[in-house]
């Protein structure tokens, strides 16, 4: 059985709680942010809504959006 990545529709007469969903992370160049695989590092460089483009000291890698693993300090 395959699971649907899409999510569930809500219906306006259910008793259930809407579904919360959360404003997607900002980022700006300089805001220095740590990431999961990659560790500490500083934002270099911004594609709204896209991707940051970070320095981690030993590379630069370009995280794409939704920015699951990483996160501003």
């Amino acid at each position: 059985m395959t699971k649907s990545s899409a999510p569930k529709r809500f219906l306006p007469t259910s008793p259930f709680k809407a579904p919360v969903s959360l404003p997607p992370k900002q980022f700006a160049v300089g805001d220095q942010v740590t990431h999961d695989v990659h560790g500490l590092g500083r934002v270099v460089g911004v594609e709204d809504g896209i991707a940051a483009l970070v320095d981690f000291g030993s590379a630069q890698e370009r995280i794409s959006s939704p920015y699951a693993k990483m996160s501003k300090l």
